[in-house]
């Protein structure tokens, strides 16, 4: 864990570990042949499982493999742990582009990654709904470093939004919680975005709106069934 990865509390934030991760998958791709520029992965939705929060961990170790297959998207799955106890678990599914960023046909060659799918088919199904229109409308101005090298703003970023808005209530993100996103439409640099916010019970649902279009959807929630040690 780098110093920026944290916050003042010494907790692992949510957007550093979405850098962790994209890192990882990125590495992966590239090593076995599936990566820039012939093959480009979108992200369409992730699970994020805090487990054991990192509080007090110095070093993290991520462990990457392939969860799901079908003929336009994959499913890979993320094992983080630290030093002091930490544990994440993350569940995702990515639409195959090819050179030219337009959906394209997973070929011959993808079989290591099949195999450890296990016969599980990766759906790019959105499941999260939209907070109430009714709810809080709160600015969120887009900078010229969330932005990354496919012209759109970085996963990493959204989480940075999330983080923003847990400041003001629940969830704690010191305690286990789940938290889930659906990336429905990339966002660019010259849009104006608000952040429509929703909360209760210990819920966080967020919604990243530009104009009358919903580009992404948030949700975190206490992690049931699971007490930190």
């Amino acid at each position: 864990m780098r110093l920026s990865d944290a916050d003042a509390s010494g907790r692992l934030r949510l957007d550093a570990v979405a850098r962790y991760l994209q890192d990882a998958a990125t590495d992966d791709v590239d090593e076995t042949g599936w990566g820039a520029p012939e093959h480009l992965w979108v992200l369409r939705s992730i699970r994020i499982d805090t487990i054991a929060p990192f509080l007090r961990d110095k070093r993290v170790e991520v462990v990457t493999w392939g969860s799901a297959f079908s003929s336009l998207a994959a499913g890979r799955r993320w094992s983080l742990s630290g030093d002091e106890g930490g544990m994440i678990e993350v569940d995702s599914v990515w639409v195959h582009l090819g050179a030219d960023a337009r959906p394209r046909r997973i070929g011959p060659g993808f079989e290591a990654y099949a195999e450890a799918a296990g016969g599980r088919a990766a759906s790019t199904r959105l499941e999260l709904e939209s907070p109430s229109a009714a709810g809080l409308r709160v600015p969120w101005p887009l900078r010229l470093s969330d932005v990354d090298r496919m012209g759109h703003v970085n996963n990493a970023a959204y989480w940075s939004a999330v983080e923003q808005r847990a400041r003001e209530g629940d969830p704690d993100l010191r305690r286990p919680i789940r938290a889930r996103l659906d990336y429905r439409h990339p966002i660019d640099l010259d849009e104006e975005v608000e952040l429509l916010e929703h909360r209760s019970e210990g819920r966080l649902d967020l919604a990243f709106v530009a104009g009358n279009t919903v580009k992404a959807v948030v949700v975190v929630e206490p992690l049931v069934g699971v007490t930190p040690s």
